[in-house]
């Protein structure tokens, strides 16, 4: 029986199908896709203990020990694990490093047991080549729109109410700033630029379907936390027209305090426990806070920190983070703010923006730009410049 191959890469990332990665757990740590599953044939000392074989007593030899430490109830414990993995995952498909011996062998013993998955030809290895191609060429061809604005203003809001946006920080995990670390870390650089590959690939597909529709970014430096946006992305969106939003400081806090405050507090829950979440969200915020000690200078520092101490002993007694709102308007008005301003002047003559706004008009603005692709004229409601 001729078992099914696949090299539809594409469609395999347009149609997000799940794909069921036989990789040791060491390869699929080092770099991955957003919808595998990692049920690998050999664990890694099993893959070390055959490869070592190999490189000692060469390939027949290395293919009889995987069989011997993969055999009986072993052999049986995992073909239940990818039996139950197919049939949650009918329309699943499956891969090695290379699309050869160790996916070949996983299909092979699926099928004896009744159940076909497409095997994809050339494996992880094929399909990460495909998606670092396709992020040079859909950087190099989608029009993109850079979205800026001071810390507080609410550009992730407004990326996340837009569906032809990619969120950099969401795909990184990170808040792109001091304080951005949460809870779970960082993906892989691997990871990370698979999954913006993957996001790119489609907003290419949705313009193929709708036209021409600007891609909106948020203004990022060139590491978002430790993860590096591709130097051909970041090229671009330097170059790139840009939208900018304004919001008062009072505003800024209040959104600061959502987004740094009460919502990490939310994660670290999921992560740590309730009991443990709020003791975890203090300890980052205040080493977050020590991080840019020298920026500060140290009195500037001592005072902060008493601040976010006291707003912390506060939101432990009550329950509320309205403490956090002193040392959360010091840190963007002096901090936050001669940084932006810095960063605008270091960025020469970036030319007339298209739209400044509020966080609400601009994301009307942006949403308007998808029905009429066109770039409008330059236009600001605040003024020509922010």
């Amino acid at each position: 029986m001729t078992l099914p191959l696949t090299s539809q890469y594409r469609e395999l990332f347009l149609r997000d199908l799940p794909l069921l990665d036989v990789r040791a757990p060491v390869e699929f740590a080092q770099g991955a896709f957003p919808n595998a599953d990692n049920l690998p044939l050999l664990t890694d000392a099993e893959r070390h203990d055959v490869g070592l074989r190999y490189t000692e007593q060469g390939q027949p030899a290395a293919i009889e020990l995987g069989h011997a430490l993969v055999g009986g109830e072993t052999r049986e414990a995992r073909l239940q694990g990818w039996l139950q993995w197919c049939e949650r995952h009918p329309d699943g498909q499956l891969y090695c490093f290379r699309g050869g011996m160790r996916s070949g062998i996983v299909q092979e013993w699926l099928a004896d047991a009744g159940r076909l998955i497409p095997r994809i030809r050339g494996g992880y290895k094929a399909m990460r080549r495909f998606l670092l191609e396709s992020l040079e060429e859909t950087t190099a061809t989608l029009p993109l729109v850079l979205l800026s604005g001071r810390s507080g203003t609410g550009k992730t809001r407004v990326i996340e109410g837009l569906d032809h946006a990619v969120d950099l920080e969401g795909l990184a995990r990170h808040r792109g700033s001091a304080f951005g670390r949460r809870p779970g870390g960082q993906p892989t650089q691997i990871d990370f630029e698979n999954a913006l590959a993957i996001r790119l690939l489609r907003l290419q597909a949705r313009e193929h379907m709708h036209g021409p529709t600007p891609v909106v970014l948020e203004d990022e430096s060139k590491l978002v936390g430790h993860r590096l946006i591709p130097p051909v992305l970041h090229t671009r969106m330097k170059a790139a027209p840009r939208v900018f939003i304004e919001e008062t400081l009072a505003s800024r806090v209040q959104v600061t305090i959502e987004d740094y405050v009460l919502q990490p507090l939310v994660e670290y829950a999921e992560h740590h426990g309730t009991e443990q979440a709020l003791d975890r969200l203090g300890a980052e915020l205040l080493a977050s806070l020590d991080r840019i000690r020298n920026r500060l200078g140290g009195a500037r520092h001592q005072a902060l920190r008493a601040m976010m101490e006291s707003a912390l002993a506060a939101q432990a007694r009550t329950g509320t983070a309205e403490a956090h709102r002193g040392w959360i308007e010091a840190v963007l008005a002096e901090y936050y703010d001669p940084l932006y301003e810095h960063a605008l002047g270091r960025q020469g003559d970036i030319g007339q923006p298209l739209f400044v706004g509020s966080r609400a008009e601009v994301l009307a603005f942006l949403q308007q730009l998808a029905d009429s692709p066109a770039p409008p004229l330059a236009r600001s409601r605040q003024g020509p410049s922010p």
